[in-house]
């Protein structure tokens, strides 16, 4: 399954942050959205970077006395791995795997953010495939012992 297929069918509205904002407000968008990641956009929506939760804790542990003077482009990961969005599911979840992300941005041939891809939509890809092969399996084994 391409990667614009799956977002076509399974992706909400993209939340994201710019590079000024308090890594607070950035935060807050996290928590209220139910997300561990969002990318980073310059003023024009241009994909910056992208900050995750794990960013967030790597500042608190490692920078606690300036917590709340730090702004997203203190802390988010630049420049973005991305995937593109003609690009295989499969694809995407090897850049994951590869790099250790559990997010991941989608961008088009011009590089302009079309989504966001987590690992837990990969799972669920992979989990749909396999309840369709085991079904298919089943249907075979059920029309050859019938047969």
């Amino acid at each position: 399954m391409k990667v614009s297929e799956f977002l076509s069918s399974h992706q909400p509205k993209i939340v994201t942050c710019r590079r000024a904002d308090t890594l607070q407000a950035a935060a807050s968008l996290l928590y209220s959205n139910r997300i561990g990641a969002m990318p980073v956009v310059d003023s024009s929506g241009n994909l910056v970077g992208v900050l995750s939760e794990r960013d967030i804790v790597s500042a608190l542990s490692q920078r606690p006395h300036e917590l709340m003077k730090l702004r997203v482009r203190d802390v988010m990961s630049a420049p973005p791995v991305t995937c593109r969005e003609d690009d295989d599911m499969c694809d995407a979840m090897r850049i994951m795997l590869n790099h250790k992300f559990r997010h991941l941005p989608v961008v088009d041939a011009k590089g302009h953010l079309k989504g966001m891809l987590s690992i837990r939509d990969c799972l669920a890809m992979q989990l749909r495939d396999k309840e369709l092969e085991a079904n298919v399996l089943r249907d075979s084994f059920i029309a050859a012992r019938f047969s």
